[in-house]
């Protein structure tokens, strides 16, 4: 896909480096760089991209708004690492960690308001609608994850609702306003809201369970940040419904108490009683829901590719 769309994503990257730019700050270009350019799939602007195409869009704006949708990504990670107090990002060091949390925040605030700005020259109040909906549900969701954060009863409807937020609003805000700003009707549009949103969520629970059985490669950070930063996951709260060692999950997640080991106890506990195998399953279920919900999508190449772009996201646990 990244082929097909070669030209749109050259002409998103430089309009990316164009506005990331400061005449006052130039730590401001320096900390987005750092991310940016740090050899990100540009998954989320692609799916912009592709679904203004898919729907026959021949203006200009589909590269404002997947420039748009990769600015609110990126501040999200910033704000992210800082919240986490991660090390690693896309297999480098932090923003956070290079520079300082304070220049984290500030230059994601700044990508946030260079967002609205890309945003409001198309001229959209419903493009205008859709994104700042997203930009809030994405920190609801963050705030949502947050607050049950070490929580050992957390359900999975709550788990789906921070992916929901956290993620997905994302992935379905891109697809969303490719078809809005193509002038499609509101079914076509629907069924891009709904691959987003699918696709988001199996997106988020390959990378869940990537965390207790990928490599470093993989993901783009170490094996295992998930647990050590005790976050309640899908695989971790199907391992506890599952009746293995409360008491374990309780000391090393509700705790935070640590010891060597307990990484490679928790991942065989999820082996044990299938909590690995069933996320699998169910990110699978959501790749095939977003398959189905292009079916209300015009007949087009690009309509193959999102569809293989599905498999894509979950062949990593294949």
């Amino acid at each position: 896909m990244a082929n097909a769309l070669a030209g749109d994503l050259d002409a998103v990257n430089t309009l990316i480096r164009e506005r990331m730019a400061s005449k006052h700050a130039p730590r401001i270009p320096e900390v987005t760089a750092h991310l940016v350019e740090a050899g990100g799939k540009r998954l989320r602007p692609m799916l912009t991209l592709a679904s203004a195409r898919l729907c026959g869009y021949e203006g200009p704006y589909h590269v404002h708004l997947a420039a748009t949708v990769e600015f609110i990504h990126t501040a999200t990670l910033l704000h992210d690492d800082v919240v986490d107090e991660s090390k690693q990002r896309r297999g480098r060091p932090t923003a956070n960690l290079l520079w300082d949390n304070q220049s984290s925040v500030l230059v994601g605030d700044y990508l946030f308001a260079r967002s609205f700005q890309l945003m409001v020259e198309t001229g959209s109040l419903r493009v205008l609608d859709i994104l700042s909906n997203a930009a809030a549900t994405i920190a609801e969701g963050e705030v949502l994850q947050l607050s049950v954060a070490e929580n050992t009863a957390t359900t999975e409807d709550t788990y789906i609702q921070v992916v929901r937020g956290k993620t997905a609003a994302l992935f379905s805000a891109a697809t969303e306003v490719g078809g809005v700003i193509a002038g499609q009707p509101d079914d076509v549009v629907k069924g891009l809201f709904d691959y987003g949103d699918a696709l988001g969520i199996a997106f988020q629970m390959v990378d869940d369970l990537l965390d207790y059985g990928g490599t470093g490669g993989d993901i783009g950070k170490n094996i295992g940040d998930d647990f050590r930063e005790r976050k309640l996951t899908l695989p971790v709260i199907r391992t506890i419904a599952a009746g293995e060692d409360r008491a374990f999950w309780e000391r090393t997640i509700g705790k935070g108490d640590q010891r060597d080991g307990d990484l490679e106890e928790a991942m065989a506990q999820m082996a044990r009683c299938g909590a690995l195998e069933s996320t699998r399953e169910t990110a699978l279920s959501y790749a095939a829901s977003a398959k189905t919900a292009l079916d209300a999508a015009p007949d087009h190449p690009l309509k193959e590719m999102l569809t293989d772009l599905a498999d894509y996201v979950v062949a990593r646990v294949i």
